[in-house]
């Protein structure tokens, strides 16, 4: 079972997250989700348990529990819906960038509010 914990203090190493849920049985791996450029943890982190009963021990014995001050959520990761991730720039009513939506300026939007418009200059 994939297991989402967070609330994470930012201090917080795998290695204690690991130490924690072994506890309760066998992990097969942990990961503590980091910032790519900062390399900073962003307080969460995912742990995987092959045994669902021991998995699901772990999350009714930590979840609600006090890590260096912080109560930290643990539940069963579920998977993203297919066709959910990813941003939409494509909106049509935003209020700035490249062509779109509610006369407030941009690129080519024809607004009242500035922007770029062919016929000004």
């Amino acid at each position: 079972m994939n297991i989402f914990v967070g609330s994470l203090p930012y201090s917080i190493v795998e290695a204690d997250l690991e130490e924690a849920f072994s506890d309760y049985g066998t992990v097969e791996s942990v990961k503590v989700i980091t910032d790519k450029f900062s390399g900073k943890s962003k307080g969460f982190g995912f742990i995987e348990m092959p045994n669902d009963e021991e998995a699901q021990n772990a999350i009714d014995a930590l979840n609600g529990a006090s890590v260096e001050g912080r109560t930290i959520v643990v539940k069963k990761s579920e998977p993203k819906p297919q066709g959910q991730g990813g941003r939409n720039f494509n909106r049509g009513n935003s209020q700035g960038g490249y062509r779109g939506g509610n006369n407030r300026g941009g690129y080519d939007r024809g607004g009242n509010n500035g922007g770029y418009k062919k016929d000004r200059y």
